[in-house]
């Protein structure tokens, strides 16, 4: 008995567990991704769509997550009134961001599925210095006005010069700050005080940024 206590002693202590561990990958893509045989550039570059979050955590680890709102929300049934918490979530890292929302009789769930389906509706953000004041060449603003709208909430956004900082609202702050873009200024309209399409206007106007035709 007491060898085999020694041995049991004497064992290696076990490594922790990856995040991803058990993964078994659903699509082509999420196969490639597990193999190693394709990059994050090469995914928006083909425009391929990504449906499993696992490719997000793989590719992008330093991600980073951010409440916006929880509000609850009623519906009523056949069976009574029904109450159900809706979170908005954003998530982003050094020029990328996902936006996403879900619903859930409980706030964690609520987070935690807002937060793969952002994951899900990651798109890099195009950056550069499109200020005339400025014209330094470097990736702290938008390339060129870009606009963006959701439900009565229309916003654009302006390139602004090195040092002029983020020019615009609280909630549009924290999708540009993990955006990875230092300065804009902003113009919004509608109803701004519904966090929600504030921030979903934003991300559509750095989504509309890919669609800009340069042979215009």
């Amino acid at each position: 008995m007491s060898q085999r206590r020694n041995q049991r002693n004497q064992r290696k202590p076990r490594s922790p567990r990856p995040i991803n561990e058990g993964w078994i990958p659903k699509t082509k893509l999420g196969e490639l991704v597990q193999s190693g045989l394709i990059t994050l550039d090469k995914i928006f570059g083909n425009n391929l769509v990504v449906k499993e979050k696992e490719i997000i955590n793989v590719l992008l680890p330093q991600l980073q997550e951010s409440v916006i709102t929880i509000n609850m929300v009623q519906q009523m049934t056949a069976s009574g009134q029904r109450s159900r918490f809706k979170a908005v979530v954003i998530v982003g890292a050094d020029g990328f961001i996902g936006v996403g929302s879900a619903k859930s009789r409980e706030v964690g769930p609520a987070i935690r599925k807002a937060i793969d389906r952002a994951k899900l509706a990651v798109v890099p953000v195009i950056r550069g210095c499109g200020s005339k004041e400025c014209g330094c060449g470097h990736t702290h603003s938008v390339p060129f006005k870009v606009d963006g709208k959701c439900g009565s909430v229309k916003i654009y956004l302006i390139p602004a010069p090195q040092g002029v900082g983020l020019v615009c609202a609280d909630k549009v702050k924290q999708v540009l700050k993990l955006a990875g873009i230092e300065d804009i200024w902003s113009k919004s309209f509608g109803d701004t005080r519904t966090s929600e399409n504030l921030v979903k206007a934003t991300f559509n106007a750095l989504k509309n940024a890919h669609k800009f035709n340069f042979n215009l």
